[in-house]
């Protein structure tokens, strides 16, 4: 177990999974982070599926606003992580062809 895995972490992933509407999420998400921290997760998910679709740096950044450091993080995640971008890329793709 990662040093970051904690009984907080753990907490947080059982909430996390506890949510059963968008209603819910949007009021967990309000509670629990700033408005500019649930934009700042927001843009590395729009990143990251635009790098899934093969999208340029240079268009990504036109287009989310995110700087060339944040699009090579969610680059270096997406490619070489724990595969949390993919996984979840995979199920909104499923989820827009459902």
């Amino acid at each position: 177990m990662q040093n970051w895995y904690t009984k907080s972490t753990e907490d947080l992933c059982k909430a996390i999974l506890s949510l059963k509407t968008k209603e819910e999420c949007y009021a967990f998400l309000e509670d629990i982070c700033t408005i500019k921290e649930i934009q700042d997760i927001s843009q590395r998910l729009a990143v990251a599926k635009m790098l899934s679709q093969g999208i340029s740096y240079t268009t990504i950044c036109k287009e989310t606003g995110a700087s060339t450091a944040t699009i090579s993080r969610v680059s270096r995640c997406y490619e070489y992580g724990a595969g949390g971008y993919k996984n979840i890329i995979g199920r909104l793709k499923e989820d827009e062809n459902a």
